[in-house]
């Protein structure tokens, strides 16, 4: 797979040497000589220039290529960049860094944003989940389809626990993806049994998340404090 990172700072880097120790093709564009560190992935193809440009972009051939990532350490930088890969260029998937929180929200399919990390967000979804049993946990979002990974510890005396995977009756728009139960990751199939611990993992729409919450018995989410 080929990849584009925009940004060869901290992160940038470190994401391109988990994508190199994997087998993948990496190019990383960053605008800053004194982020250029070729031994540090020696390699990636390393571009010196901005990423917003769309003549480098150009000069990269971005279009070859199956996923970028923004991963400058300024928000409005990866939502340009974003955008000019998604609109100009046709990537399938574009996946962006979000360093301000309180900028969350922008980086939606609007901007060419098909999945943002948020790392405060996701630091505080570990924290909750690691944590909270017996209510979703909000751990990543999916924009592009606006959907979100959620996580359910269940309580050792659920009321769920013996009924098969069959016997839940999810809403359209949800998907129980995978149950971790001890050290065991089992892909769920129709007739496994549910267990109290269990931890579920579920691809829901924002739409579909009250109605999943209902078939899992847990209260309404407008009684918690947020």
């Amino acid at each position: 797979m080929k990849v584009a990172i925009a940004g060869a700072g901290a992160v940038g880097r470190s994401i391109a040497q988990e994508l190199l120790r994997s087998g993948h093709e990496v190019t990383l564009l960053e605008r800053r000589l004194d982020h250029i560190d070729t031994s540090s992935a020696p390699a990636a193809t390393w571009l010196h220039g901005d990423a917003c440009e769309l003549e480098l972009l150009e000069e990269t051939g971005l279009q070859d290529y199956e996923v970028v990532i923004a991963a400058t350490g300024d928000d409005k930088v990866n939502l340009v960049f974003s955008l000019l890969a998604k609109t100009e260029f046709g990537i399938r998937r574009v996946v962006a860094r979000v360093n301000d929180p309180r900028n969350e929200w922008l980086f939606d399919e609007g901007w060419g944003v098909d999945v943002a990390v948020s790392t405060p967000r996701l630091l505080a979804s570990l924290a909750e989940e690691a944590v909270q049993i017996g209510d979703l946990v909000r751990l990543m979002t999916l924009r592009q389809g606006q959907a979100d990974l959620v996580e359910i510890t269940l309580p050792a005396d659920t009321p769920l626990a013996g009924r098969a995977v069959r016997s839940l009756t999810l809403p359209r728009d949800a998907a129980l993806v995978t149950i971790l139960r001890g050290g065991r990751v089992i892909v769920p199939q129709a007739d496994d049994p549910i267990e109290g611990e269990d931890e579920l993992l579920f691809v829901v729409s924002r739409e579909a998340e009250e109605e999943l919450r209902k078939v899992l018995g847990l209260g309404d989410s407008g009684d918690r404090p947020e």
